[in-house]
């Protein structure tokens, strides 16, 4: 589970499409119109997201999003929340609520680690699919395509899979070493 603010820019030219040998092109000035924040939990076992967009991110709107997973997932299951070391998540009456809801348990990522969490990899994905080639006039407008992106997403959803052995991520480590500690 994660969140994220994007902005909702308005680019002053429309985007030029890609041609045959020429990259597309955007212009580097635009308007702001707001952010917005995605709060969103991808499941791990079959790739669907849960997403709310709000104005702010504070403890009420972390707990309003916690509801939102309560309601939408089956009551019989025990849900297990990967989440960063933000303070919302350790507000008291956050920590009241999971308390009257024993099936959630939130897991904390090491601090500045939260590459660890794979829905880093899902917002990468919406942010180059729909967000960063945007122009949106208003959040309403960046609303809108954040909720379409995750409809579309969750009709055929895909799960993440590794393909990284054990022994080609120490291989690579012992590579960084090695250049880290050859002298210049």
């Amino acid at each position: 589970m994660r969140r994220a603010r994007f902005r909702a820019l308005e680019r002053t030219q429309p985007l030029l499409p890609l041609k045959c040998g020429v990259a597309a092109r955007q212009t580097h000035d635009y308007a702001r119109h707001g952010t917005t924040t995605l709060f969103a939990a991808l499941n791990m076992l079959d790739g669907k997201v849960i997403g709310d967009c709000m104005p702010r991110h504070r403890r009420q709107e972390f707990l309003r999003f916690l509801k939102k997973i309560d309601t939408e997932v089956p009551a019989e299951l025990d849900l297990h929340l990967i989440v960063d070391n933000y303070a919302t998540h350790k507000h008291p009456r956050v920590k009241s609520w999971l308390h009257h809801h024993p099936r959630f348990h939130l897991h904390f990522t090491p601090t500045s680690s939260s590459w660890l969490n794979r829905v880093e990899r899902w917002f990468r994905e919406i942010t180059d699919k729909r967000i960063r080639r945007g122009s949106f006039a208003s959040v309403p407008d960046l609303i809108a395509a954040i909720t379409e992106y995750v409809k579309n997403h969750n009709q055929n959803p895909k799960v993440f899979v590794r393909n990284a052995t054990v022994t080609n991520i120490l291989a690579q480590l012992a590579k960084c070493k090695e250049a880290l500690d050859a002298p210049h």
